[in-house]
């Protein structure tokens, strides 16, 4: 099973590159962030991508997620839902069996920090009720705050910068001390470059001068199969890279789906069609 994540700062701009992605990496979930497009805008053809089931958050301009899961990893389409604690179409969720997957966009906090602080904490919560209920969770996506201070370019490092100030970072510690672990660290545990967002300008991008902000953070029973965890610098035109990681072994219950109704009889009026 592979599971991906992508901060496209604008689907519509980087329809090509989401089409081009599914292609090349064809994975089981992609979570998907800053769509800056409510449901009606997306492209016709990834809103209704043709092997995935899809659910697309969001409105014009700003912010959004999205959530896309393999037809032929899940059986049944998953329940998908947004926890109470959702604004600005932040996250979107879905239940699969004990599997749940969430697509995650954190306030940057530069015009509301106050805001910010209660996503995570609501976040901290959420993912320990889902532990508590049983499940596996999986939360992928861009997070806005760095873990250490070596996520960080040495060029770029203020621990006085929001996204990167001690409080913010013991507030991700608490959400990872609900029982999630840090997949791309992980499996990259010595290199101080890795970066999965870069401002746009001054080549930074090519220079490899970042922060890193984006993650695949997954229920210890399902990160022991983990098989791998890499950031992407140079896939697409975003400010973010996508993240993937793959797992091996990932057991999918689900309730079976629902049986076909049976044919209407001849002139039956369908009461419910719209």
């Amino acid at each position: 099973m592979k599971i991906a994540t992508w901060n496209v700062n604008g689907v519509r701009a980087r329809e090509l590159e989401v089409w081009d992605f599914l292609e090349r990496e064809r994975p089981a979930v992609l979570c998907l962030q800053e769509i800056k497009a409510s449901p009606c805008d997306v492209p016709v053809r990834l809103a209704e991508r043709e092997g995935y089931f899809c659910l697309w958050h969001g409105h014009k301009g700003y912010s959004g997620v999205g959530l896309l899961l393999d037809t032929t990893t899940f059986a049944a389409r998953p329940t998908f839902y947004h926890p109470e604690f959702d604004a600005e179409n932040r996250i979107v969720c879905a239940n699969a069996g004990d599997l749940v997957f969430a697509s995650v966009y954190v306030p940057n906090g530069n015009r509301d920090y106050p805001a910010k602080v209660r996503f995570l904490e609501a976040l901290e919560a959420w993912v320990g009720a889902e532990h508590a209920a049983g499940r596996r969770v999986v939360l992928c996506g861009d997070l806005n705050v760095i873990r250490s201070p070596r996520d960080v370019h040495p060029k770029l490092r203020n621990p006085q910068q929001i996204g990167q100030t001690e409080a913010e970072q013991a507030l991700l510690a608490r959400i990872l001390g609900r029982g999630l672990v840090d997949l791309l660290r992980g499996f990259h545990p010595d290199d101080d470059e890795l970066f999965t967002w870069w401002a746009p300008w001054r080549n930074q991008r090519e220079r490899n001068i970042g922060w890193r902000l984006d993650y695949v953070l997954a229920t210890q029973s399902l990160a022991d199969r983990a098989t791998s965890c890499d950031a992407h610098r140079t896939w697409g035109t975003s400010d973010h890279g996508p993240v993937t990681a793959t797992f091996e072994g990932v057991a999918v219950v689900q309730p079976a789906a629902p049986a076909s109704p049976p044919p209407r009889p001849p002139g039956q009026l369908d009461l419910f069609r719209r």
